[in-house]
């Protein structure tokens, strides 16, 4: 949600931009923190996003703003930069976004612009380039400070103020052995007040939380919001100290994640789309409304097959809506629920049986308390004990079984894992909405004898 300050500075961008007043856009652009202005490109169509970043003087600046912007707003301002420009804003940027972006470029466009760079710089970024874009190899810093333990503390602050000068986060001071392997970790605190003569050994934490190069990025995240570090060693698999995730990253992977399992479940794909093209909305969401679709032709047949009796007894649809959409609901909160539990890592796949029971009794008392209200008022407006009856009973069954697969088959999708976000998306309420109908039909008649 854009604050009052910023939508300010987001109106008189763009007013400007319409002025062409270009003078006090660039005193604008001098003033404003590279995050704020950040925030402005979201708001910009493409070309005035590209007639903004050419008033930014600083190059410092335009790397941030690469860093900040999402992936399509940056592909799009390196369009219209010829490569020597892209290539200076590069090589002031952190390395892990370097490779960020031009893993997403063609392979032609990024071979390039890697032979343009500075050596040190593009051999990290190649390095970073053979990691999966999602794990902790992909994401990690290949900048950190790491000396070896018979180092004295003395040693190391003349280290850190000469040689480690460009570490972008110099958070913790890593330990090593002459093989470059982690054994141990000092913060900078435990640096400055031993004294100077002490070598790291004697003060270094050796119970290290470390992550290995192939871990999901995800996973990452989790343990340095766990332990509240404000970084996490990377590891090879011979635990050599390779990189550092730093707890920036970490921000933007949880926000990421979370983006992705909250449009996963509302059944919008899994990427924030309000910045892409028409036609990438469209490609995006069409697979999971076509479930939807799918689904309500299924139902529709259903009640099809139903028409004799709904001939007979034309007041049967007139419960239809209340019965799809109370057990819909109660799915879509036993999922969520069920979700983000996962996510958050507070429920465990091997709780499945827990979980599960715990959500079939939530949607059978819920079902039991609605189905008498509902049955209560069919009864009250037509006056026949077992319509109301079957309206009371498909109400209770349709969210009892709703919270039963609300719950089950995002633990289920876990254990075989599977992204479980999907299962609160249009697959599980299409699925709710079919077996709802289909138990409603088969109640009435059954209990009507029609």
């Amino acid at each position: 949600m854009i604050n009052d300050p910023d939508k300010i500075l987001v109106e008189s961008v763009k007013r400007l931009l319409r002025r062409d007043a270009t003078t006090r856009l660039r005193k604008i652009v001098k003033k404003t923190h590279a995050a704020d202005l950040s925030l402005v490109f979201h708001s910009l169509s493409i070309p005035n996003q590209g007639r903004l970043f050419n008033l930014i003087d600083d190059i410092e600046i335009k790397g941030e703003v690469f860093s900040n912007v999402g992936e399509d707003t940056v592909l799009n301002l390196i369009e219209d930069l010829n490569l020597d420009d892209v290539v200076e804003i590069l090589d002031l940027m952190p390395k892990d976004d370097v490779a960020d972006l031009l893993g997403r470029l063609p392979v032609e466009k990024s071979d390039v612009i890697l032979e343009m760079m500075k050596k040190e710089g593009s051999e990290e970024v190649e390095g970073l380039l053979h990691y999966g874009d999602d794990t902790a190899g992909g994401i990690m810093v290949p900048d950190f400070i790491a000396l070896r333990e018979d180092t004295t503390a003395r040693a190391a602050i003349e280290s850190l103020q000469e040689e480690h000068l460009d570490v972008e986060m110099p958070f913790y001071l890593y330990v090593v052995d002459a093989n470059g392997k982690l054994i141990g970790v000092s913060s900078l605190r435990q640096l400055v007040v031993v004294p100077p003569n002490t070598p790291l050994k004697d003060f270094m934490t050796t119970d290290v939380f470390a992550v290995k190069t192939d871990m999901d990025q995800e996973e990452v995240a989790k343990i340095v919001a766990r332990y509240d570090i404000l970084a996490v060693p990377v590891v090879d698999d011979t635990n050599q100290l390779v990189g550092i995730v730093t707890v920036d990253d970490v921000i933007d992977i949880i926000r990421e994640e979370a983006t992705e399992d909250i449009l996963k479940m509302a059944g919008a794909g899994g990427d924030f789309v309000e910045t892409k093209s028409i036609f990438k909305n469209i490609k995006m969401r069409m697979p999971w409304l076509f479930a939807s679709c799918v689904g309500g032709i299924i139902a529709s047949f259903i009640i099809g097959y139903f028409q004799e009796s709904l001939s007979k007894l034309a007041y049967l649809a007139a419960f239809i809506p209340v019965i799809m959409g109370m057990g819909g609901n109660i799915g879509v909160q036993s999922a969520t629920i069920t979700v983000r539990g996962l996510a958050t890592g507070r429920l465990n796949i091997r709780d499945i049986w827990s979980v599960v029971s715990k959500q079939l009794m939530v949607g059978l008392i819920l079902g039991l308390l609605y189905g008498t209200v509902v049955g209560l008022v069919a009864q009250l407006k037509y006056s026949r004990e077992l319509f109301a009856l079957s309206v009371g009973i498909a109400v209770l069954c349709s969210m009892t079984m709703a919270a039963l697969a609300g719950s089950l088959v995002p633990m289920t999708l876990a254990k075989i894992n599977i992204d479980p976000a999907i299962a609160s998306g249009p697959f599980v309420t299409t699925a709710i909405d079919i077996i709802s109908v289909t138990l409603y039909f088969i109640i009435a008649t059954t209990l009507l004898g029609i």
